[in-house]
C-alpha cells in the first residue's frame, strides 16, 4: 500500500511539473497569483527579481516585476508607480495612459517576458488582463564618457565609446547628423541575447558589402558574445593570418571617418568599441591626428610608421644573419666591437635573440596587466635592470640589447594594436629563417609576407589596395598624406557607391 501511494505521488508530481513546464512556455494568465507563481518558477534562486504589488484606483491589483541592479529606479518610481497610484478613474482614459515611460508594448508570451526582465526592462501585470506591459526602464551602472587610453589623441576630440550601444551610436550621430546613416539591428546569442547594430551610410557604402556583412552576422550561433573580438573572429575572411582584417576602435571620430569613406561599423552592446571593415593594409597606419596637422608633418610621421614596420620585423633577423653568415658586410671597426661584446656570450645569436625577445614580451605583458603606476615602473626599471644584468653576466651582448630596444620602439610606433601584435608574431619565424638560411631566408620570408598581403581579402575587398590592385587616385592618402583639398574622392579600395566627397556636385561611380 505504501509503495502504491509513493507511485501515485510520483505520478502527480510528474504531471504537475510537466504542466508547469507547458504553462511556462505558454501565454500569461489573467490571474495575478498564477502569474506570480510562474515568475517564481522562471527566476528560481534569483533573489534580484523584485515584484511590487500595487492596488490601482480602479480596484484592480497589479504587480510590477523587474531585476534589481538593471533598472533605473527613478523611472520606476516617477513614471510608473506614482502615476498608477495617483490615477483617478476616467471613462475616457485607461490605466495604461497614465504611465509616462517613453516606450512600452504589450506582451503575452512568457519567453518575451523572461528576456525583457533579464535585459533590464520592467513588466506590469494587471489582474484580469491577458496581456502585460513591457516598459523601457533600463539603467544600472554605467561608465562616464572619457578619452580612450589606448587611442590617445593630441589635437582631436577626447571622447571615447562606453559600454552602451545607444550612447555609442549617439556619439557617432554627433559627427554624422545625416538621415543616410542607417542602422540594422540583430540579436546574437542563444543563452544571452546581445543587441548588435550595423551602421553605414546608405548613399555611400556598397550594398553588396552590407549584404555580405549582414549574412555573416546572421550565421553566428553561440551562447552569447562578450567582446567585439569574438564577432571579428566569426566574420573575418582568413582566421589564420597574423594581419587584422578589421579594426576595433574606441573613438567615435575615427568610426565616423571610416563610415564617410564607405566602410561599415558593427557596435555591440556592453562592448566599448566599434568593429570597422573592410580594412586594407595601409589603413592601419593612419590615425585621426594625421588630418589635424599640416600635410608635410603627417607625411613624415606616416613614412616613419612604414619604416618602423620593416624595422620591427627584420632587425633581429638581420642581426642573426650578419653575425652567423654575412659578417664580411659589417665594417671592420664595428665587427671588432661586436666581437668584443660577444666574447663572453656562450649562446649562438639565435638563442641570444630569442631570450631577449621573450623577456621583452613578458615585460610588455606584465606592464599591461598591472595597474598603471606599477606597470610603467615594471616596464622601465625591469628593462634596464634585466638588460644591464644580462650583459654583465655574459648571457647576451650589448649589441643584442640595442637591437631589441630598437625593435621594441619601432613596434610601439604602429598606431594599431592589432597590427603591432601581428608584427611581433612575424618576428620569430623571420629569426628562424635568418638562422637557417641567412639573407636568403630573410628575402624568402619577405617575399612570402608580401605575397600573403597581396592575396589577403577583407570582406571580399583586396587587402593590398591601393598597391595591388593599383589605384593611383588613392595614393594621395597612403604612404603620403597630401593636402585635404586635393583628396576630392573617397578611396576606391572599399568600392563606394558615391565617389565624390567635396563640392556641390556628387557623382556616382557608375556615372564617372
Amino acid at each position: 500500500m505504501g509503495t502504491f501511494r509513493k507511485w501515485i505521488r510520483g505520478r502527480q508530481a510528474f504531471h504537475t511539473q510537466t504542466r508547469a513546464d507547458e504553462i511556462l512556455n505558454d501565454t500569461i494568465s489573467a490571474s495575478i497569483a498564477v502569474n506570480l507563481q510562474h515568475l517564481s518558477k522562471l527566476f528560481s534562486e534569483i533573489p534580484q527579481l523584485i515584484t511590487r504589488t500595487l492596488t490601482l484606483k480602479t480596484g484592480q491589483e497589479a504587480v510590477l516585476a523587474y531585476m534589481e541592479g538593471l533598472v533605473d529606479k527613478t523611472i520606476i518610481n516617477r513614471d510608473i508607480i506614482r502615476p498608477l497610484l495617483d490615477h483617478k478613474l476616467n471613462p475616457e482614459h485607461s490605466w495604461e495612459d497614465t504611465i509616462s515611460v517613453c516606450q512600452m508594448k504589450k506582451v503575452r508570451k512568457w519567453t518575451e517576458i523572461e528576456q525583457a526582465i533579464l535585459v533590464g526592462k520592467s513588466i506590469l501585470f494587471v489582474d484580469k488582463e491577458l496581456v502585460a506591459l513591457e516598459l523601457e526602464t533600463q539603467g544600472g551602472p554605467q561608465r562616464a564618457i572619457q578619452e580612450p587610453q589606448a587611442e590617445a589623441s593630441l589635437k582631436s576630440a577626447h571622447l571615447g565609446f562606453i559600454e552602451s550601444a545607444s550612447q555609442n551610436i549617439a556619439l557617432i550621430r554627433r559627427y554624422i547628423p545625416s538621415r543616410e546613416l542607417k542602422i540594422k539591428q540583430f540579436k546574437i546569442g542563444t543563452r544571452g541575447e546581445v543587441p548588435v547594430s550595423l551602421l553605414y551610410l546608405a548613399d555611400v557604402v556598397n550594398p553588396q558589402l552590407i549584404r555580405e556583412l549582414e549574412n555573416r552576422i546572421k550565421l553566428i550561433d553561440v551562447d552569447t558574445v562578450i567582446t567585439t573580438g569574438e564577432i571579428e573572429g566569426f566574420i573575418e575572411d582568413n582566421p589564420y593570418t597574423p594581419f587584422p582584417q578589421f579594426t576595433v576602435t574606441e573613438r567615435p571620430d575615427t568610426t565616423a571617418s571610416h563610415l564617410l569613406q564607405g566602410r561599415a561599423a558593427v557596435i555591440i552592446d556592453r562592448a566599448p568599441g566599434a568593429l570597422v571593415g573592410p580594412m586594407n593594409f595601409v589603413a592601419f597606419f593612419q590615425t585621426v591626428d594625421d588630418y589635424s596637422v599640416r600635410w608635410t608633418t603627417a607625411t613624415f610621421v606616416r613614412l616613419l610608421r612604414f619604416v618602423a614596420f620593416f624595422i620591427a620585423i627584420f632587425t633581429p633577423s638581420l642581426y642573426i644573419a650578419m653575425i652567423s653568415f654575412h659578417y664580411e658586410v659589417i665594417p671592420l671597426q664595428l665587427l671588432l666591437s661586436v666581437g668584443e661584446s660577444r666574447e663572453r656570450v656562450p649562446f649562438p645569436p639565435i638563442i641570444e635573440a630569442f631570450i631577449m625577445e621573450i623577456v621583452l614580451e613578458m615585460l610588455r605583458e606584465a606592464g599591461v596587466r598591472l595597474p598603471s603606476p606599477i606597470g610603467q615602473t615594471i616596464g622601465i626599471v625591469g628593462g634596464i635592470v634585466i638588460g644591464q644584468a644580462a650583459v654583465q653576466a655574459g648571457i647576451v651582448s650589448n649589441i643584442m640589447v640595442i637591437v631589441v630596444a630598437i625593435t621594441a620602439i619601432s613596434s610601439f610606433i604602429i598606431p594599431s594594436i592589432e597590427m603591432a601584435a601581428g608584427i611581433r608574431l612575424l618576428r620569430f619565424p623571420m629569426m628562424l629563417m635568418a638562422f637557417a638560411f641567412g639573407m636568403v631566408g630573410i628575402i624568402i620570408g619577405m617575399m612570402v609576407i608580401i605575397i600573403h598581403l597581396l592575396t589577403l581579402e577583407s570582406l571580399g575587398n583586396p587587402y593590398g589596395s591601393p598597391i595591388s590592385p593599383l589605384r593611383i587616385s588613392d595614393m594621395k592618402d597612403t604612404f603620403v598624406r597630401l593636402p585635404v583639398w586635393l583628396m576630392k574622392k573617397r578611396p576606391l579600395s572599399v568600392g563606394p557607391r558615391q565617389l565624390r566627397r567635396q563640392g556641390a556636385t556628387r557623382k556616382r561611380r557608375n556615372d564617372e
